[in-house]
């Protein structure tokens, strides 16, 4: 059986090496990729990869925003998005929690949003907020407020959505971290079907008519099973394509592989959908040599044993 430390330890597992995996992908077309048995951190001989600059098993911005956020959580004990908002600038500028400190890749949203805190605007007010900016730079980081939170679904949500408005402020992206984080909640506690129950969740917290409620209904989460869609960089492109890998993919390893497998956005998509995955299947349920060649252990095992022994599962 396995335990809630080991789905913890596997959601921060799952998400840094789903990052670190799509990585070398990043960009290319479905079609243009190498079969999914060759899907690793080190491409084919001959691919061309995406940011050549990254040695094999290093994670991007997701997870370094990921860790970000996390970090932010432990030591303020709650969501404070003034400092994480400092933080992501401190990562934009110094390489804080990526690896090497290299920071080679950064979405057009986030950038926005950390120039404006740089010139002054409060974080909470810093994520762009229009329709058409609705990148998934803050589902991709949002998993570690799942694992921290020991509130109810309503203040889960609602900091889900505070957490995302300090880069990306429109409702879409709101919602979709908040259904995201009641997704991950469902499979840490061993939910069958965890996405249904967290749609079903998330129903029960805003009311019909709401403009979250129409965002949830009409958009994000139709009834219906999940469905092959692109990889692209939008943030419900992003969260329906890691709902099919996690449903399609059998293992964790097949979860990212498919997840990569869609193309465009590799690294956020088997990101979001690894985090999933290693909560359901533990950190075990990760191949060996994927956790042992991840770069940059010395930056999350801390961080991983302080979560633990905040949730009180030991190190």
């Amino acid at each position: 059986m396995t335990t809630r430390a080991a789905r913890i330890a596997g959601g921060l597992y799952g998400l840094l090496v789903g990052d670190a995996l799509g990585v070398p992908y990043e960009f290319h077309r479905a079609e243009t990729l190498p079969p999914p048995e060759e899907i690793d951190y080190e491409p084919p001989p001959g691919f061309r990869r995406a940011h050549p600059s990254a040695p094999a098993g290093t994670w991007s911005d997701d997870g370094a925003q990921a860790l970000c956020l996390l970090a932010s959580l432990l030591e303020r004990g709650g969501l404070d998005v003034d400092d994480l908002g400092r933080r992501l600038v401190r990562w934009y500028d110094e390489g804080y929690l990526a690896v090497d400190n290299a920071v080679f890749d950064v979405g057009i949203q986030t950038r926005r949003a950390i120039e404006a805190m740089r010139a002054g605007r409060p974080a909470i007010a810093a994520g762009p907020d229009g329709e058409r900016e609705n990148g998934n730079g803050s589902l991709m980081r949002v998993l570690p407020l799942a694992l921290w939170h020991r509130g109810d679904d309503a203040s889960l949500a609602r900091d889900a959505a505070l957490q995302s408005r300090v880069t990306h402020g429109h409702v879409r992206s709101q919602v979709c971290c908040a259904l995201y984080c009641l997704w991950a909640r469902r499979v840490l506690d061993g939910e069958r079907d965890g996405w249904a129950a967290a749609v079903a969740a998330a129903r029960g917290l805003w009311a019909s008519g709401s403009v979250e409620r129409r965002e949830l209904d009409e958009v994000i989460a139709p009834d219906g099973p999940p469905a092959r869609g692109p990889g692209s960089g939008y943030v419900l492109h992003t969260l329906r394509a890691a709902r099919w890998a996690v449903a399609e993919g059998g293992d964790y390893a097949g979860v990212v592989r498919a997840a990569i497998g869609l193309g465009d956005d590799t690294d956020t998509t088997a990101c979001v959908a690894g985090g999933i995955a290693g909560l359901r299947d533990g950190v075990d349920g990760i191949p060996a040599r994927w956790r042992r060649d991840l770069r940059g252990r010395a930056l999350l095992e801390p961080l991983v044993e302080a979560l633990l022994r905040r949730v009180g599962e030991g190190a």
